[in-house]
């Protein structure tokens, strides 16, 4: 299994075939592929950093921090639903997010899950 999935194949499982359960609903696992992930390196930039400082003076919900972790997440995501689709993965099961500040301002998340193969039960 290589690692170079992060080269966009235009392929990748569809969201509503991902749970955060080890079965999904209406359907029976028939292949298991193991592990599969999506990782995505951020930091802030220096005026996302001012912006978001300002932010704080005001209180409330930190937009533009927000937007830069939705946007982190969804691309961890989505890479992780490309490496499935890579392995012939149509879903995936026991998703999970993680992430980590390597430095300071820069974080990784992370998503992971284990690619299968599912059938519509009949």
């Amino acid at each position: 299994m290589g690692t170079n999935y992060s080269a966009a194949t235009g392929r990748m499982v569809q969201h509503n075939m991902v749970t955060t359960q080890f079965e999904l609903d209406g359907y029976r696992i028939v292949r298991t592929f193991g592990v599969v992930r999506g990782i995505t390196v951020r930091s802030r930039s220096i005026f996302g950093t001012i912006g978001a400082g300002l932010q704080t003076l005001v209180g409330g919900n930190i937009t533009l921090l927000t937007n830069l972790c939705e946007k982190t997440r969804a691309e961890a995501f989505d890479l992780m639903l490309e490496h499935a689709a890579q392995l012939g993965a149509n879903a995936v099961v026991g998703a999970r997010y993680d992430a980590t500040e390597i430095m300071q301002g820069v974080t990784e998340v992370l998503a992971y899950g284990t690619a299968v193969v599912v059938e519509a039960m009949k």
